[in-house]
């Protein structure tokens, strides 16, 4: 009699029905977004923080370069010696002073400039101020050989080399950073939910072993079903708690935002910055047509079926190889020496996808290793919205379920076995033993 469906039925409900696993799935999204929206409510006092610099020119040159922002004041010191401007700051409490000696040397300047603070300065800050005395005294240098602002405004080119395919296709630079935006994106989750489920399967199998309980339920069941059952049954729950997770998320995003009117968005790094000025300089509107664009090219109905494929049988396979680390262990110290070989693959796939597949996604590296029935799932997935031949992802998805029948098999195996040994840490030449029974 085929008890798959019932071992199944149980797995989900003993699963969603735990105490830890109801608080988690409604306490994990509140501690995120919690994290978030402290994160974006100090990114936002320390945006909206109004800082005075105080600045000491003695060369009289670069004065008109600090123009004054929303948050930023510049206070331009005349008549001032170095000692005089810094107890000025102290008793201002400026944000700090910045201090340009004077030299003889037009090309001394760079070399004689210090910025005072009672605390280390922000880097944003010192970049923007960097940068703004870099594009001056350029200027500067060129006036002094001749060259007039118009001139320098008149020489410069901005090269934007258009691409298209032979057949016609036309794309662009951007294309690629949304192709490997969606190709990480799918990958990443994959590595996730392979390592917070796989341990979970591991655990389940751990716990039901040591109990003793596994004794009673293997009398009637064979292993491989309840091996099958336990995965499949543990992964149904874990897609309900992501679900639940996407669900709540996105809710408390939005009751947070509308309730204490913390901007989400200002959880972002400083350079952040750097992108919102890209876009609001010249060629912003043709940024976004050509990132339209770029999302239109995604080959969008490839990347879902292939990612349901790649999704479920990478996690399939995984997941028999946690279950069958869990029925050859009896608690949880022992697995360690087990998760290596298993882990390796996955961090090894992440490496390649990051580093190989932007670079050259048509390779033989990249190539090779979306073949790989323990890598594929990853490195296949972030290769997919370069254009993947169909044959490939056939090949591919042929190869993964190949391996995945394999795995059950090896992983019944050692189930069969595993589930009935106590007291005993196993080792890799026992575990070849037990293929043999």
């Amino acid at each position: 009699m085929n008890h798959l469906p019932l071992i199944i039925k149980r797995e989900y409900l003993t699963k969603v029905k735990n105490k830890s696993f109801i608080v988690m799935t409604f306490l994990s999204p509140l501690i995120m977004i919690a994290l978030i929206a402290v994160v974006a409510y100090l990114s936002q006092l320390n945006n909206d923080k109004k800082r005075t610099i105080t600045v000491l020119d003695e060369t009289g040159l670069l004065k008109e370069v600090f123009q004054n922002t929303d948050n930023t004041t510049y206070n331009n010191l005349t008549d001032f010696n170095l000692e005089d401007a810094k107890t000025l700051v102290k008793e201002t409490e400026a944000y700090g002073l910045l201090h340009i000696v004077k030299v003889d040397a037009l090309d001394d300047i760079s070399n004689n400039i210090k910025f005072y603070s009672e605390e280390s300065p922000s880097l944003t800050i010192i970049s923007g101020i960097e940068r703004k005395i870099e594009k001056r005294l350029r200027e500067m240098k060129l006036q002094k050989d001749g060259v007039t602002l118009a001139q320098i405004e008149a020489s410069k080119t901005n090269v934007d080399i258009a691409q298209e395919s032979f057949d016609g296709e036309k794309s662009s630079k951007i294309d690629n950073i949304i192709k490997l935006a969606f190709g990480g994106l799918a990958g990443y989750l994959l590595f996730m939910f392979i390592i917070i489920y796989g341990n979970m399967i591991m655990r389940s199998v751990i716990e039901e072993k040591t109990s003793r309980i596994i004794e009673v339920i293997i009398s009637s069941v064979k292993p491989i079903q309840l091996m099958l059952g336990k995965i499949i049954g543990t992964s149904l729950a874990g897609l309900t708690q992501f679900v639940i997770w996407l669900i709540l998320g996105g809710v408390l995003m939005v009751v947070v935002s509308a309730i204490f009117g913390i901007d989400m968005s200002q959880a972002s790094t400083p350079q952040q910055e750097i992108v919102n000025q890209a876009m609001q300089a010249e060629g912003a509107q043709a940024m976004a047509e050509n990132l339209i664009t770029g999302i239109s090219h995604l080959p969008i109905l490839n990347l879902v079926i292939a990612f349901m494929f790649f999704f479920i049988g990478g996690y399939l396979l995984y997941s028999s190889l946690y279950a069958a680390i869990g029925a050859a262990v009896d608690n949880e110290t022992d697995t360690q020496q087990f998760m290596l070989p298993i882990l390796m693959p996955l961090i090894l796939a992440v490496y390649v996808g990051v580093f190989t597949v932007i670079e050259d996604p048509h390779g033989t590296v990249s190539t090779v290793f979306s073949f790989i029935p323990l890598t594929s799932p990853v490195v296949m997935l972030m290769r997919i919205p370069f254009g993947v031949p169909l044959w490939q992802q056939g090949l591919s998805i042929l190869l993964l379920i190949g391996t995945f029948m394999f795995a059950v098999w090896f992983a019944a195996k050692i189930y069969r076995v595993g589930i009935l040994m106590y007291g005993k840490k196993p080792t890799y030449k026992e575990l070849f033993k037990w293929l043999k029974y």
